[in-house]
């Protein structure tokens, strides 16, 4: 009887099974099957472009030719092929290109152009490094460049892009596990067929109701950037802190009902997190419900953000909690040099002049407002965070949720948060010239707050008392 193993060092993708008449294995079920520990190797997207300018740093070998190649190289798509010019050699390829490393750890790549934070208010480009092996493929008119990199390697990066690795031990550990736990319960997801991308509840002229989830990657695993994580290669890998924290929670994860939890984490909740059925789909995972972000309930709010005027009172206050912190030495380790330029995010406030708002509203959804009267909050969720809201013009009105989509109308880029008050001023004939929007929290706040934790882990909590804070009735299990 003949079979496959659909796994390998250098992978061909995280779809880990094993094939015999009519079974199918997931990757932690060939695991247990064979009673070893298998590294996983995943797929990373890291960009797309007409052209891609890399260097590869030492020997690497190519299926395409018999030396082993080095040096700058510019891949190009010319008439449907790949074509790459490197070491004096030139190569061709109408699928895909693959350099793989002689000495994985020896040897890496850097790529040029790498977009981060797409979309975002701190989009910009870097020269990134990466180890491991390079794959080029072709994807319509445009190529794009795939790091296949082991998961324990992919996390040591992951844990310094996402955060400074000069940060406190016990929150560096705490990152690895939730990151390598949303990682593998993305592909394990995938696998089942239940990832999605943009799922649409309404988009007529009357409401437009969307939520944004991870949609299912086709030719990777996982992109590099804030869609999935931030993952840098080792660009930012300099300290033996984030290699001592992912190799001191090898192969740990959180689960839930013997499944692996997927793990959502933002920068900060704003005092309480928020549930996941109020930002994505309306399914509810009860280790992603909602927590107050402190040791105790705070007794001078109401907590019951979904009503108006608590959710008003709350916004304009600066209730304890543990991401409530001006701390420089705490934000410096959890903020990268680019977050930095972020200087308010438990609360701040946004002012747009009438003419501005009505044209970015106009242009982000394709109508003419005409001027906007107000913005009405119609639903919020468990941390205040907006889930509809309706704009009222002199010429229309809109509904929009959920909280991205919301976020996304309100700015150029990205609204820190959806969890705001709306402030009119400068009222003439009953039209504002002046919108005062008041917030708090930054990004979707479902499940860890990064900024609370990195509080945590300097008060003295051990990483896993601050996952379990955060995420209710999980446990950390280790499965490989």
């Amino acid at each position: 009887m003949g079979w496959v193993v659909k796994y390998g060092l250098l992978g061909l993708r995280l779809s880990y099974s094993i094939e015999f008449p009519n079974l199918n294995f997931s990757f932690l079920e060939l695991r247990a099957f064979f009673k070893m520990d298998p590294i996983p190797f995943i797929h990373v997207g890291i960009v797309k472009a007409k052209k891609i300018t890399f260097v590869l740093f030492g020997d690497f070998s190519s299926s395409l030719t018999q030396k082993s190649v080095n040096g700058i190289c510019q891949a190009e798509l010319k008439n449907g092929k790949i074509v790459c010019s490197i070491s004096g050699q030139k190569i061709e390829s109408t699928k895909e290109l693959y350099f793989s490393p002689s000495t994985p750890h020896s040897e890496y790549f850097s790529i040029k152009d790498v977009i981060i934070g797409s979309q975002f208010h701190w989009e910009r480009k870097e020269k990134q490094s990466f180890r491991g092996s390079l794959k080029i493929i072709i994807d319509n008119d445009s190529l794009w460049a795939i790091n296949i990199v082991s998961v324990e390697d992919y996390l040591q990066s992951v844990i310094s892009s996402e955060m400074s690795p000069k940060s406190s031990i016990h929150l560096l550990k705490a990152h690895a596990v939730i990151s390598r736990s949303w990682l593998l319960a993305q592909i394990e997801r995938e696998k089942n067929s239940q990832g999605a991308a943009s799922t649409i509840g309404k988009d007529t002229p009357e409401e437009i109701s969307k939520w944004y989830g991870r949609e299912d990657h086709t030719l990777f695993d996982v992109c590099a950037d804030d869609h999935c994580q931030r993952y840098q290669g080792i660009t930012k890998i300099h300290t033996d802190t984030a290699m001592q924290a992912v190799g001191e929670t090898y192969g740990l994860v959180i689960e839930s009902n013997g499944k692996i939890c997927d793990a959502r984490f933002s920068k900060s909740c704003g005092g309480i997190t928020e549930a996941y059925e109020n930002v994505w789909d309306n399914q509810r995972f009860e280790y992603l419900s909602s927590v107050s972000d402190y040791k105790f309930p705070q007794d001078d709010y109401n907590l019951d953000l979904k009503i108006e005027k608590n959710a008003e009172a709350w916004i304009k206050g600066s209730p304890h909690a543990f991401c409530n912190t001006n701390d420089k030495k705490i934000l410096e380790q959890i903020l990268l040099e680019f977050d930095q330029e972020t200087k308010d995010f438990y609360r701040w406030s946004v002012t747009y002049a009438q003419d501005d708002l009505s044209r970015l509203i106009t242009a982000k959804t394709g109508f003419d407002f005409g001027n906007i009267v107000d913005l009405i909050p119609l639903e919020r969720g468990n941390s205040g965070r907006l889930i509809k809201l309706k704009i009222v013009g002199t010429k229309k009105e809109l509904i929009v949720g959920k909280e991205l989509e919301i976020r996304r109308i309100l700015s150029k880029s990205h609204l820190y948060s959806s969890a705001f008050i709306v402030e009119k001023r400068d009222m003439k004939d009953n039209i504002p010239a002046k919108f005062v929007i008041r917030g708090a929290g930054w990004g979707h706040g479902v499940g860890l707050c990064q900024i609370g934790a990195a509080v945590m882990a300097e008060r003295g909590y051990f990483f896993d008392e601050i996952l379990l804070h955060y995420y209710k009735d999980a446990q950390i299990t280790k499965i490989y």
